[in-house]
């Protein structure tokens, strides 16, 4: 066989190939229910290629070993993380852009879908707030989308040679910022945290004294971050205040909204995230409750020019792109990417607007709801306006506090219910995320039930 398709006739023995390896991806999907979010154990086949290829028979086999052992989003208890289940059409986009193989680092090598991955930026940016200028690049991950942020700020600053420069960023920041100031070449204290309210938002009033500091003592700040949607509480901080505080100030705003941004597409839940036009730069991350195939984040920017002004270097293996556009790999970090803006495009087709409202509010709905029935007489709840809660007991001790959460997830696991174990401040507390569309509301009277009767 032929490990290539055909350029001139059917390749039957690839149709056979990808009939089978969906029919056994559909099969998983319909036995997850069954199943536990983790597998209890499982094997590996040869991590290694052998002397001659192996057979397709052999191939598929050796795929299902490690479907078999692989974490099931799609079942109504995973619950721990912000990773739904992926929608069909997503699925299908991820297949068609790996067979077409198409690589956004220049136009002739991605005709259509660079247009559309400029194109479906657009419509984020203007349905968040952004102007005519705007514009955006996807990136693999909301890591890489701040990352990229920082360095176009500074470079915008004019502060990219400067080993002092600051920025600032609450205290519940994602951890993408810590390894983008080593990445960047900047000293740890390069990131100056703010402290947070009881509601877990950035306190304003500290972040115009800590600016005031640094400026005493000779240093420049770069950027400000704020979130929109923290990972632990998903806690929002006050964007059009701190927008404010940028203009005044004359310093770069990016907010983090990998996980809150994607509100800002219904009208209905806009007004939680409303000051997201403002930033100069946000992170948005689809894949982390649309259910688009990961990765799919994309950086979004008030003057798209920036993004070349910071990025372009020439690409002189390949062609100039009339007009005034620039070549995706001039528009970021990465040079070679997949099209990942397809399985965006295609998922959000597939939903529409009404689908993209409806995932919205039943995640809030559920998340509401979750709360109302968690004992308040027994557990301390962190939460947001947005679809996430973490609780840990009342009058424990840091490590009385650890013991229980081991062993409380321990047993939901038991039950098929997998939350995550973050530690938040001084202790470990459970968290649920309500993103999973196949958790029903009786699955989370019984999750509650069994968390009121881990405390006696």
């Amino acid at each position: 066989m032929d490990p290539f398709a055909s350029p001139h006739n059917l390749d039957r023995e690839l149709h056979s190939l990808l009939a089978q390896a969906s029919s056994n991806l559909c099969d998983w999907f319909a036995e997850s229910g069954g199943q536990a979010p983790m597998p209890d154990s499982f094997d590996l086949p040869d991590a290694y290629p052998a002397k001659e290829g192996v057979s397709n028979s052999v191939l598929l086999s050796e795929l299902k070993l490690l479907m078999n052992g692989s974490y099931r989003p799609s079942h109504p208890g995973s619950l721990a993380h912000l990773d739904p289940p992926p929608l069909s059409a997503s699925i299908v986009g991820e297949l068609i852009c790996a067979g077409l193989n198409n690589n956004l680092l220049a136009e002739e090598l991605s005709p259509s879908l660079s247009s559309l991955e400029r194109n479906l930026c657009k419509w984020f940016c203007q349905r968040l707030g952004f102007g005519d200028l705007s514009g955006g690049v996807a990136a693999s991950g909301g890591s890489i989308s701040n990352l990229m942020a920082l360095v176009m700020a500074r470079n915008i600053a004019g502060l990219e040679s400067d080993p002092s420069a600051v920025f600032f960023a609450s205290d519940d920041c994602h951890v993408s910022f810590l390894k983008a100031l080593r990445i960047m070449g900047l000293k740890k204290e390069s990131l100056q945290r703010i402290p947070t309210d009881e509601n877990g938002e950035l306190k304003i009033s500290c972040l115009s004294s800590s600016l005031n500091k640094i400026k005493s003592e000779g240093k420049k700040c770069f950027a400000v971050v704020a979130t929109a949607g923290t990972t632990v509480r998903g806690a929002i901080d006050p964007l059009s205040e701190i927008a404010q505080f940028c203009q005044k100030e004359k310093v770069w705003l990016h907010v983090d909204a990998a996980i809150g941004g994607i509100f800002g597409l219904s009208t209905i839940t806009s007004e939680i995230v409303k000051g997201l036009g403002s930033a100069d730069s946000l992170t948005v991350n689809p894949q982390k409750l649309l259910g688009i195939a990961k990765t799919s984040s994309l950086l979004l920017v008030a003057n798209k020019n920036h993004l070349s002004t910071t990025f372009s270097t020439g690409l002189p293996y390949a062609e100039p792109i009339l007009g005034n556009d620039f070549h995706g790999g001039e528009l970021g970090i990465q040079g070679t990417r997949s099209a990942e803006s397809l399985k965006l495009w295609i998922g959000l087709r597939q939903l529409g607007e009404d689908g993209i409202e409806k995932i919205l509010l039943e995640s809030i709905k559920k998340r509401c709801h979750l709360e109302s029935k968690i004992d308040s007489s027994k557990f301390k709840i962190i939460s947001g306006p947005l679809h996430l809660l973490a609780l840990t007991p009342l009058n424990y001790t840091s490590s009385q506090a650890s013991e229980w959460s081991i062993k409380t997830r321990t047993s939901l696991l038991a039950n098929k219910f997998m939350l995550s174990r973050p530690m938040y401040e001084d202790r470990y507390y459970l968290k649920a995320v309500m993103g999973n569309p196949n958790t029903k509301f009786d699955d989370l009277e019984l999750l509650a039930n069994l968390i009121n009767h881990s405390i006696i």
